[in-house]
Parts: C-alpha cells; sequence; structure tokens
C-alpha cells in the first residue's frame, strides 16, 4: 500500500485571489492527478465554476476531480460534508496524487489541519503544507480608516489567524506594485506571523507549481510510525537575512504546527471564531434583466461603500456578452470579464457557468443588510434586484 496522499490546504480572506491562483496551479499541474475541495460562503457556487472551466480548458476532467462543499465552512464541527468527501478520495487513491482544500476566505485551516490528524483520516492523508493567499494592496490599505470599523477589526482578527497557521505565504496581485511597496507588505507579514516559513510573490496570479505542492512541510523522514513518534527534519533558519534558528522545532510537526497543544486547536478554535464574531453572513441576489456593466459596476461600488460588503462575486447577464459575465468584488474594488466559457462548445458552456438566463450576485459582508442593498442595486442599474 502506497503512503498517506499530500494534501494542501489553501486559505486566505474574501477575495484574496485563492480561486485564480488554484486555476494556475491546476494549468501548470504536469502528470499530477488531483483531487479538488472547494468551500464557498454563499449559495452560488461561483469558485467551482471557475475551476471547472480551467480544468476544461486543458482537457484535465479525468485527472483533476473536483468536489464543492458549498454553505457554511468546511471541517467546522457541524459540517457533516468533509468526513465523506475525505473518504471517498481515500477509496480511489490508486487515481489521485494530491489533494488540494481551498477554504472560504471567512475559515480558518485549522479545523482541516485538525481533522487530518485524526484516526479517521491519519493514515491516508498528510499535510503537505498550507500556503496563505494575500490581497497585497488590500493589505498595504489596511492600516487606513474604514468606513466600517467593525468589519474591518473583525476581519483584521480572522486574517492574522489565517497568517499564524500558514508555511507559505502568497502576495497576490502584486502587478502594479514596485518594489517599495513589495518590500513594505513582506514587512508587514512577517510583523503579524514571524513563523511564516515561505513568503512568495505571484505575478499575474501564478505560482510555480513546486511552490505550492511536493513541499513536504508535515511529513516525516523516515518510516510509517504513528504520528506521535515521527522523526521531523528540522529547519535550522527562517528565511530572511536577519533570520534566526526556530526556538522550538515542534512547531514544524504536524501535531505541533500551530504552536497550541496536539489535537486542541482546530475545531475549538473555529467554536471559538462562531462565539467571538456571529456577524458574518452572505446572501445572494437575483435579477431576470439584462445588465448595462458600467451601472452595475457603479451600484456594486455603492454598495461596498454604503454597507459592510467586503466581498461580491457572481456571474450577470449583458446584453451583447456570449456567456455570462464574471463579477468579482472586494469591497468597492469591482472587475468584470466576460467569462472563458464564450469560447467553449454550446454543449460544454451550460456546465461551466450557471444559468445566462439570469444574474446571480453572491454577498458576502458584517451585518450588510440584505434589503438596502437590493434596493440600492435595482436603484441604480434600472432592474429589479431581490
Amino acid at each position: 500500500m502506497s503512503g498517506p496522499i499530500p494534501v494542501t490546504i489553501v486559505t486566505g480572506f474574501l477575495g484574496a485571489g485563492k480561486t485564480t491562483l488554484l486555476a494556475g496551479l491546476i494549468r501548470r499541474r504536469q502528470t499530477r492527478r488531483l483531487a479538488l475541495l472547494i468551500n464557498e460562503f454563499g449559495e452560488v457556487a461561483v469558485d467551482g465554476a471557475l475551476i471547472r472551466e480551467a480544468v476544461s480548458g486543458i482537457g484535465g476532467a479525468a485527472q483533476v476531480r473536483i468536489a464543492e462543499l458549498p454553505h457554511g465552512l468546511i471541517a467546522y464541527g457541524d459540517d457533516e460534508q468533509f468526513l465523506p468527501a475525505m473518504q471517498a478520495i481515500a477509496a480511489r487513491r490508486a487515481n489521485i496524487d494530491h489533494v488540494l482544500i481551498e477554504t472560504s476566505g471567512l475559515a480558518l485551516p485549522s479545523a482541516v489541519m485538525e481533522w487530518l490528524q485524526t484516526p479517521a483520516l491519519a493514515a491516508d492523508f498528510v499535510l503537505d503544507a498550507t500556503l496563505a493567499v494575500v490581497d497585497t494592496p488590500l493589505l498595504l490599505e489596511a492600516s487606513k480608516a474604514g468606513a466600517h470599523a467593525d468589519a474591518d477589526a473583525s476581519a483584521a482578527w480572522l486574517f492574522e489567524q489565517q497568517l499564524a497557521l500558514a508555511d507559505v505565504v502568497v502576495l497576490n496581485k502584486i502587478d502594479a506594485l514596485d518594489e517599495t511597496a513589495l518590500l513594505r507588505a513582506e514587512t508587514l507579514i512577517r510583523a503579524r506571523a514571524p513563523n511564516v516559513r515561505f513568503l512568495e510573490l505571484a505575478y499575474h496570479a501564478q505560482l510555480d507549481i513546486r511552490l505550492a505542492l511536493g513541499l513536504r512541510l508535515h511529513q516525516s523522514t523516515r518510516g510509517a510510525e504513528h504520528a506521535h513518534n515521527r522523526v521531523y527534519t528540522p529547519v535550522a533558519r527562517m528565511p530572511g537575512a536577519d533570520a534566526q534558528p526556530l526556538p522550538d522545532q515542534g512547531f514544524l510537526n504536524g501535531h505541533a504546527h500551530s504552536g497550541m497543544g496536539a489535537h486542541s486547536h482546530g475545531l475549538t478554535t473555529h467554536k471559538h471564531f462562531h462565539e467571538q464574531d456571529p456577524g458574518w453572513l452572505s446572501f445572494t441576489l437575483r435579477s431576470d434583466a439584462a445588465q448595462a456593466l458600467p451601472q452595475l459596476t457603479q451600484a456594486l461600488a455603492e454598495a461596498a461603500r454604503q454597507e459592510p460588503i467586503l466581498r461580491s462575486k457572481g456571474f450577470v447577464r449583458a446584453g451583447g456578452a456570449r456567456s455570462p459575465v464574471l463579477v468579482q468584488g472586494v469591497r468597492a474594488r469591482i472587475t468584470l470579464a466576460e467569462s472563458a466559457a464564450a469560447d467553449a462548445d454550446p454543449a460544454d458552456r451550460a456546465a461551466q457557468t450557471p444559468s445566462s438566463q439570469r444574474s446571480e450576485l453572491v454577498f458576502i459582508g458584517y451585518h450588510a443588510n440584505r434589503k438596502r442593498v437590493a434596493d440600492l442595486l435595482s436603484a441604480i442599474t434600472a432592474t429589479h434586484w431581490s
């Protein structure tokens, strides 16, 4: 029997670009046969559609298996889908080389890390690495006072927890930044998460596959003994000019990666997360009318200014577009792009994106008012949203 299947967890706050980065890794996967678990905090599977689009574009359906776990947060205490999904992957282990798990932007990776250490999964899977994807321009703007202080404070807490649990931090959305800005971003990351082992740059949302998969940061150096008896390779120095030896090499093993007690940090952390801040919510708005894209962009930006909306995404029907237009919003920064499904065969197009007969947008915010957002979009676009 072969060894456990390596698992890479991709975490990062809302809108960091996790899905785009994953799509790039899929395209450059070489001969790896991948299984993907995608978790979204919303009822419309936008991320799953984008990943399926990437897989279809390379003809890799036989080598890339996708499982979507919508609604809620993956591997949290009340999630009944994660364990069966992983066990189904284990049952197909002869056809899978690596598992990629994209967590919701409102999740901590520690719940998945915890599950990988349980008797139910430890024999079949091993954590390869945890990657935290960062919206670098947003990081650089974080010191500025925001319009929604409560949302900003809650987001900052969650973001710092995601960084603290990461092995690798990927600075994304950096194409317009100069070297000074990148150095400042690195300084901010190091201040928030001094134990992060590697810092990588993702120009054009692309990351070398060798920097993401097969890192073996949590695998034993010998044997298949029980995890408590494994021997882990020490890392003498952290990266950086002023790096020092890690004071606690146990930080690098699969049981103590967070610096907390073995088997105690994941689900407990998530219970604490829910109790600490239940204000995050998601809702979907729909319209059957064709949209004028300039007005829609204005409406989405204005909604983020008036309400604590930190993320908007979805597909909209626009006049003249061959397929649904992809909407990606991070606060008031809105981007629109015609889906690559426009170039697909008509028979494939329907399977890659939601129905082109209506527009659907997911909003994720902090105590955001659904009715006010719907009224605002309806007024500015002169179409009905509900």
